[in-house]
């Protein structure tokens, strides 16, 4: 008390009595009420968040090399070349990517040739040159983004910012009044865009609007990425900005997986190509990964003669990626019609149907669910194990702030058949969990650990593991079992998990 007299004393001397008035003692009352973890950072930007619930969705690429059967353009191909030979049909697009059990998708909108499939005022290398009226008649991002809102899907677009028929590009002209324009017009065909998709090209040979040579840029500067995001996140903010954008990050391959161990934590200097499945455990900041996939045997673009993959492969590709840690886009490609051929229709509609068949019967919302630890609860919140099974992504259940590893038991009392237990960790607040297993048991004394060879490490927003260890031949004739464990060995603080769900 006479060190606070004596501060005041000094105050009285510094100010007039009238301004001493004025200064209140403030009533300092418990911080945290509701008793909430403390965060391990990184966490993600809320907008990391929803583009992460979108978890599975689309790829489209259509557009000049559809008709030229290349996969990368010069940029020096007419425009009249873009001539589809019907009308080009984004609704239809996208009601297959719905049947699949895709959230939403991504139109190619400018690829690397500059073709733009729009009437943008940025170049005349655009629709409204095309080679016949269906081609001129079409708009990809306004009929992509009203099909969407119809379908009640999430969408975005794909522009390059490599630009192989602009005459200016490795300039700053390039950047201010071509490409940065570019990314404008698109966020104004909706400000609900849940993703605008960059790749890392850098240049290289090309037609550049006659120059006929090589260009290479430093990607990381010459962009004006900070500029870009501010440009995009003012029209549309909860608009993720892939790759170039430094928002998500390339998962390191385009064959359809991510590392078992996968963390969204990262690095600025990571190697995509060597660290991209893997993410950093102690990274500085939150990037989480995205795997692009095809869902033919040929290139991105349509080619005469492609085929589909097997529904049964495309869902091992699901596991692989969303039951990784990481969201899945899956390029379908629309033919020369502008529409999905009837062969990827089909493979699509199996794909959504295993989906559907396997990763729906929930055992978990009738289970009696028993954990080791349980958090104290606060004022408005509780940490109750009954979180994990009530559907709402924004509860969770905790452990108190000194428990880093616990069990989760789920029982029965008829014998289940079971093949996977999906897992999810409340990431608003961090990835903590590092290490788990899994067990399943018919007497609740006698236990047997599941998944094979499967690392069991870290979870993040969503872990799928087949008990039987293989993604490759995941169903299987499955486990009868009264009782499964998840036991968390490890984790970087109490850990936090959303949903428990067995299949």
């Amino acid at each position: 008390m006479k060190k606070i007299y004596t501060t005041l004393l000094l105050l009285g001397g510094l100010f007039p009595l009238g301004s001493m008035a004025q200064l209140q003692v403030v009533n300092e009352s418990p911080s945290n009420p509701d008793n909430e973890p403390a965060a391990v950072h990184p966490v993600p930007h809320p907008r990391q968040l929803k583009w992460q619930e979108t978890e599975f969705y689309a790829f489209f690429h259509y557009g000049m090399n559809t008709y030229t059967g290349l996969e990368w353009g010069n940029g020096d191909e007419a425009e009249s070349r873009f001539a589809p030979t019907g009308a080009p049909n984004p609704e239809q697009w996208l009601q297959v990517a719905k049947d699949a059990g895709m959230r939403g998708g991504i139109a190619v909108v400018k690829h690397h040739d500059g073709f733009c499939l729009w009437p943008t005022a940025t170049t005349t290398h655009n629709i409204t040159k095309a080679g016949n009226d269906y081609g001129r008649n079409t708009n990809i991002p306004r009929d992509f983004a009203a099909a969407a809102k119809k379908l009640g899907l999430k969408y975005g677009f794909y522009i390059s910012p490599w630009d192989r028929n602009s005459v200016h590009y490795g300039t700053d002209k390039y950047v201010k009044d071509v490409f940065l324009r570019q990314c404008a017009e698109l966020a104004e065909y909706g400000n609900d865009q849940f993703e605008m998709w960059f790749d890392g090209a850098n240049g290289g040979s090309g037609y550049y609007g006659g120059r006929n040579t090589t260009v290479n840029v430093d990607r990381a500067t010459y962009y004006d990425v900070p500029n870009l995001r501010d440009t995009v996140h003012k029209v549309c903010p909860d608009c993720v900005l892939w790759g170039v954008g430094g928002e998500a990050r390339w998962i390191g391959n385009e064959a359809g997986w991510a590392g078992e161990t996968n963390w969204s934590p990262e690095n600025r200097d990571y190697s995509p190509e060597n660290n991209g499945m893997y993410g950093t455990e102690n990274g500085w900041f939150w990037l989480p990964g995205e795997s692009d996939a095809k869902a033919t045997n040929k290139g991105w673009f349509y080619h005469d003669g492609e085929s589909p993959l097997t529904p049964e492969r495309l869902f091992q590709m699901y596991l692989e990626t969303v039951g990784r840690n990481a969201t899945l886009i899956l390029n379908i490609p629309p033919n020369k019609a502008g529409v999905l051929p009837t062969a990827s229709v089909n493979a699509l509609k199996g794909m959504g149907d295993l989906i559907r068949q396997r990763l729906s019967n929930d055992y978990a919302k009738d289970a009696v669910v028993e954990v080791s630890n349980t958090r104290t609860k606060g004022a408005g919140r509780n940490y109750a194990a009954e979180n994990m099974t009530d559907g709402d992504k924004d509860t969770y259940w905790a452990t108190n702030d000194n428990v880093t590893s616990a069990t989760i038991t789920l029982s029965w009392d008829d014998a289940k058949t079971i093949r996977y237990v999906e897992l999810m960790e409340y990431i608003a607040k961090g990835q903590r969990v590092k290490s788990f297993k899994i067990e399943t048991s018919m007497d609740g004394k006698s236990w047997t650990q599941r998944g094979g060879g499967v690392q069991t490490t870290t979870v993040g927003y969503k872990r799928i593991i087949p008990l039987n260890g293989s993604t490759n031949n995941s169903y299987g004739s499955g486990y009868s079992a009264k009782y499964v464990r998840i036991t968390i060995e490890d984790s970087k603080a109490c850990p936090l998990i959303s949903k428990v769900s067995v299949y």
